[in-house]
């Protein structure tokens, strides 16, 4: 957290005390300066003193401009610049609960210091879209820069991609034309990553679409393709139960974890309990199955040459192989000793 100079609430009493009763009692309201730190609406306040709400907003506007009109304001010339260098210094567009969060965990001081931002002719916010969160800069150059490579970077993007944090750091660097070096550090990429409602980091540290099922996460199979991947290596389904728990801290039976791996198809049972994801590019079905594809991969082949490449897909003894081959049902040996399926021609 951030170490400020000025105190904030010495600082907004100030700049208040140029207002006439009723105008500073709207914006303490208004903006959570009292005791009380919610926030009240323009309609709240409106019943409150039996006005309209465009009468409350008029008040609001007439209070803001004449407080940037005082003497007071210029002499927090000083409080002013310290926000600014701040805001510089975490990259010049900044999230807007995320930089009230680095100056102060307190609510009340939050609210103090964005009453600040909003006084402060230097510093510009734009309000919350489809694309981005309420931000705050005072570079407009900058901000635009920022916000059009985060369009790109998510124009770029699949559902299915899932990067490491690093990789989306270069992916959105190489959009980034014309910004200063002191900008380009791992730090500030990451708030200006933060920026945007479109792309987001999942509970393991990985980036990638919002709204897709890598990020955003609905389920016992979502977590556990999640937790799979980033083991890594196939794994049993009891471990990604407790994975589960461990990392997404939530329930997770072992029996439910299983059943749920069983009706996904984005993961292959590889052996007695170990699933993989058929993205590694692991063969779905039972070894006769994978025999199968193999055979009709790669023409007839010897048990040795089967063996081998069904140990790839299958953590199972070599018997087990065996056992299904001598299956004549859908093989069949030829003279030379090497195995087709059952439906070809074989040589006697």
């Amino acid at each position: 957290m951030a170490t400020i100079q000025f105190k904030p609430k010495h600082t907004t009493k100030r700049l208040l005390s140029v207002l006439p009763d009723r105008a500073r009692q709207v914006i303490i309201n208004r903006y959570g300066l009292g005791k009380k730190t919610e926030k009240m609406t323009l309609d709240s306040i409106g019943k409150l003193y039996g006005i309209t709400r465009e009468r409350v907003r008029q008040i609001e506007n007439y209070a803001l401009g004449n407080i940037r009109k005082s003497d007071v304001y210029k002499s927090e010339k000083s409080t002013f610049a310290e926000l600014e260098e701040l805001l510089h210094s975490l990259g010049g567009i900044v999230v807007e609960e995320d930089f009230l969060g680095h100056v102060a965990k307190d609510k009340s001081l939050q609210n103090n210091i964005h009453f600040i931002l909003v006084v402060g002719d230097t510093f510009k916010k734009r309000k919350e879209d489809d694309h981005f969160k309420h931000r705050w800069h005072v570079n407009e150059e900058l901000a635009k820069n920022v916000e059009d490579s985060l369009r790109k970077l998510y124009i770029g993007l699949s559902d299915q991609d899932l990067l490491p944090e690093s990789e989306m750091v270069n992916k959105f660097l190489n959009h980034l034309e014309g910004v200063a070096e002191k900008y380009k550090n791992q730090e500030i990429v990451r708030r200006w990553l933060s920026l945007s409602k479109k792309v987001g980091k999942n509970a393991i540290g990985e980036w990638g679409v919002s709204s897709s099922s890598n990020i955003k996460t609905k389920g016992m199979r979502d977590y556990a393709f999640l937790v799979i991947r980033k083991h890594g290596s196939p794994i049993h389904f009891k471990e990604v139960a407790e994975q589960i728990r461990q990392v997404f801290k939530k329930k997770a039976h072992v029996a439910t974890t299983h059943n749920e791996l069983i009706k996904d198809s984005r993961f292959v049972l590889v052996g007695r309990g170990l699933y993989a994801l058929k993205e590694w590019g692991y063969m779905a079905g039972v070894v006769k199955d994978v025999i199968r594809n193999i055979i009709e991969k790669n023409g007839p082949l010897t048990r040795e040459e089967i063996i081998q490449k069904v140990l790839k897909e299958r953590y199972v003894k070599d018997n087990t192989i065996m056992v299904n081959l001598q299956n004549q049902k859908y093989f069949k040996r030829d003279k030379d000793n090497k195995y087709h399926l059952a439906d070809e021609k074989v040589s006697a």
